[in-house]
C-alpha cells in the first residue's frame, strides 16, 4: 500500500446523505465537502460517488457554487448508507514487477457497530469493476477479514500503524473476533505488504470506530510520525496518549532506523449535546494540491497547522473548519481515500 503523500491519481468522496450520522446539524455538511473538493480538484480527480440522479444534481449544484472546476469531477452513481469512504472505500495496492494496481478487497460491517453497511460494503467491488483492476480477497481460512481503511496508516516502504484496541479487542465492536494478533499481522502483511506492525494502545475518547489510528497518530514521512499530545493529566485521552508515546518509543522503521516522533496538539474537548466528540488535528488528508487539515476555531489551530507545514514543506498546508463535522465522529481523512498513480 503505498503512502499517502505518494502521487495520487484520485481521490474517492462519497457524498453525505445520511442525515442520522449529523443528527439536527446535516444542513451546513455539504458545504463543508464542497469546500474539502475545491481544495482537491487542483491536483487530482475527485471521485465523487452518490446515490441517485437528483443525489449528483444535489452535489453538482453545491459544487459549482463552491466554485470547482467539475471537470476535475467524476460522479459515479453507487449507492452508499454512510459517507465515510476511508472506511469503506477501495484500499489500493501497487507492486511493481510487473506493474500493477488492485484494490485489497477487505470486508465493511459498520465499525462491527451499526446495522446498515451493506451497500458500502459493495463498494469495492464496484470500484474494480469500474477501473477494470483485480481485486484481491483478503481471507483466513476461507473467512472474509474485516478491515477499514482508517484503522491502518502506512508509510510505503512496509511499516504500517494501527492499534490494539481496534484490531485485537476480543469483545467491543471486535472485527475478526477469530484472530489474534500474529494471524492479523499475517493478514496485513500478505494483502497490504506490512512487514513491520507497529501496534499502538488506544485510540482517542469519542472515536465511535474503538480505536482508529487515523485520530492518533500518522506518517508524515518514512520514517517520521506524527503523535497526539494531551497536557492536561485530567483529560480523558492523557494516560491513553502517554501510553503511545511511551510505546513508540522503542519501535524502528522496516529498516532497523529509530522513528522521529513530532508531537502534534490536541485541541480543547468539543463537546455538543452531551456526547464528547473525537477531535484530533491528526484526521488530517495528504492531498496532490495540497495538506488538508481539520481545524475547530481553537488556539491549538495554528499550532497544528504549523507543525504539519513543516512535515510537508512540498506542498501548502491547508486548514478546514470542521466544528460541524465532527459531529458525525469523523472529520477529514474519515471520509476520503486515495487512489494511487500507476506506474508502469
Amino acid at each position: 500500500m503505498p503512502a499517502e503523500w505518494e502521487p495520487h491519481a484520485a481521490t474517492w468522496v462519497g457524498w453525505p446523505h445520511n442525515k442520522s450520522d449529523w443528527p439536527g446539524k446535516f444542513a451546513p455538511i455539504p458545504w463543508v465537502y464542497g469546500e474539502i473538493v475545491r481544495k482537491l480538484a487542483p491536483g487530482e480527480t475527485v471521485r465523487i460517488l452518490v446515490n441517485s440522479a437528483a443525489h449528483q444534481a444535489q452535489a453538482r449544484g453545491v459544487l459549482t457554487k463552491c466554485g470547482v472546476d467539475l471537470d476535475r469531477v467524476e460522479f459515479l452513481r453507487f449507492p452508499t448508507n454512510r459517507g465515510w469512504t476511508r472506511d469503506f472505500g477501495p484500499i489500493f495496492v501497487r507492486r511493481e514487477k510487473p506493474a500493477e494496481i488492485a484494490i485489497a478487497r477487505f470486508r465493511f460491517n459498520a465499525w462491527a457497530k451499526y446495522r446498515d453497511w451493506k451497500k458500502d460494503d459493495q463498494i469495492p467491488e464496484r470500484a474494480a469493476r469500474r477501473l477494470k483492476l483485480r481485486s484481491i480477497k483478503a481471507t483466513v481460512d476461507g473467512q472474509p477479514v474485516v478491515l477499514e481503511g482508517g484503522s491502518i496508516d502506512v508509510n510505503g516502504r512496509g511499516s504500517l500503524l494501527t492499534t490494539e484496541e481496534c484490531l485485537l479487542h476480543p469483545t467491543v465492536q471486535a472485527r475478526n473476533p477469530h484472530l489474534h494478533r500474529a494471524e492479523v499481522e499475517t493478514v496485513l502483511r500478505d494483502y497490504l505488504g506490512a512487514t513491520n506492525v507497529l501496534w499502538l494502545g488506544q485510540g482517542i475518547a469519542g472515536d465511535d470506530t474503538h480505536g482508529h489510528v487515523d485520530d492518533v497518530c500518522r506518517f508524515v514521512g518514512p520514517r517520521t510520525v506524527v503523535l497526539c499530545r494531551e497536557d492536561d493529566p485530567h483529560d480523558a485521552n492523557y494516560l491513553a496518549l502517554a501510553d503511545n508515546r511511551e510505546r513508540l518509543q522503542g519501535m524502528r522503521a522496516e529498516d532497523g532506523s529509530k522513528l522521529e516522533v513530532v508531537d502534534l496538539p490536541m485541541p480543547a474537548p468539543i463537546v455538543f449535546d452531551g456526547v464528547r466528540l473525537p477531535a484530533s488535528y491528526a484526521n488530517f488528508y495528504v492531498a496532490n494540491a495540497a495538506v488538508l487539515v481539520p481545524t475547530f476555531n481553537d488556539p491549538q489551530d495554528r499550532v497544528a497547522l504549523g507543525i504539519l507545514a513543516e512535515c510537508f514543506s512540498d506542498r501548502p498546508v491547508v486548514g478546514i473548519h470542521a466544528g460541524d463535522l465532527v459531529w458525525g465522529l469523523g472529520t477529514l481523512h474519515c471520509m476520503t481515500q486515495q487512489e494511487p498513480v500507476f506506474t508502469s
